[in-house]
């Protein structure tokens, strides 16, 4: 699986491959709105993505602290025709509540295959938490083929 720095809503990746996830203390918009338009694409055309199957996968890079096991974390997939995700907004994905408790490290949050729908302009991942959490951190990317594989944490080593 390749992961496409354009399509990373959450997260960054280093140039040696060391990927660092966004910190999620309060709900919040991902990091990156995607922009479905073309610059040169007429404003009337509709928007959508460039490739036949994709994949939004959500992963957890850094564990909840175990004070915030009983709060929820529900991750939406949104459109929007503004980057703030404000503007006329539709959820085409809801998680569900995400018990603190099931966050840990390397944990795969959401994958799933994007639904055919009418998307709007820009494209984000929200991250609505039931209350605050002390922080843990998520990467958020869109692939085109789904691999199964578990990033491990930070300093993780097979013996």
């Amino acid at each position: 699986m390749i992961i496409d720095l354009q399509t990373t809503f959450s997260g960054s990746t280093a140039a040696d491959g060391t990927k660092t996830g966004q910190a999620i203390t309060a709900t919040a918009i991902s990091a990156n709105v995607l922009d479905l338009r073309n610059a040169a694409t007429p404003t009337t055309q509709d928007e959508g993505l460039t490739f036949p199957e994709s994949w939004l996968i959500v992963q957890a890079t850094v564990a909840a602290n175990g004070a915030d096991s009983a709060k929820t974390l529900t991750i939406t997939l949104e459109s929007a025709t503004d980057t703030g995700l404000s503007s006329g907004p539709v959820v085409h994905y809801s998680s569900g509540a995400i018990l603190g408790s099931a966050i840990t490290a390397g944990a795969t949050l959401v994958r799933m295959q994007l639904p055919s729908a009418d998307y709007k302009r820009y494209m984000g991942v929200r991250y609505t938490v039931s209350a605050a959490f002390t922080a843990f951190n998520v990467l958020a990317y869109l692939v085109n083929t789904l691999d199964r594989n578990v990033p491990m944490p930070v300093g993780y080593t097979v013996s």
